[in-house]
Parts: structure tokens; C-alpha cells; sequence
């Protein structure tokens, strides 16, 4: 009880930020193992790069649903 007391300013804010380290990192290996790929194989450029941008679509959603969910919390009680 007494982390939650020490803890000044919004909780939502510190939740998003830490919802946001998942992604962050997501996003980090999505594009760099891609560029591994493509330096490793440069005909297979377009299907390599499709393949980063729908995980990086995914895992930016995520980041949204992070965003928006306490918000949607905060409001229901």
C-alpha cells in the first residue's frame, strides 16, 4: 500500500508508459531483423519488406489498444 501512496501524478500516464515498452521493443527487433534479412537476401525484398510493415502494423496496434484501454477503464467505474 505504501508504493501506491508514494506514486504523485496520473496513473494512467505510468501505465502507458509502461505498456508502451513492449511495443517499443517489438518494433526495435521487427525492423532490425528485417534488415538483416534483406542484407542477407536482396531479391526477396518485397516480401520482406511486406512482412516488416504488417508486424510493425500489429504491434503499433497494440500500442493503441494500451493507449486508449485505461481511458475506457477510467470512464466505466
Amino acid at each position: 500500500m505504501d508504493v501506491l501512496a508514494a506514486v504523485s501524478g496520473n496513473v494512467t500516464a505510468i501505465g502507458y508508459g509502461l505498456a508502451a515498452i513492449g511495443p517499443g521493443i517489438g518494433v526495435g527487433i521487427i525492423f532490425g531483423q528485417g534488415v538483416q534479412a534483406i542484407a542477407r537476401q536482396p531479391e526477396a525484398y518485397p516480401l520482406i519488406r511486406q512482412n516488416i510493415l504488417l508486424g510493425f502494423v500489429l504491434t503499433e496496434a497494440l500500442a493503441l489498444i494500451g493507449l486508449v484501454t485505461p481511458f475506457l477503464f477510467r470512464t466505466i467505474t
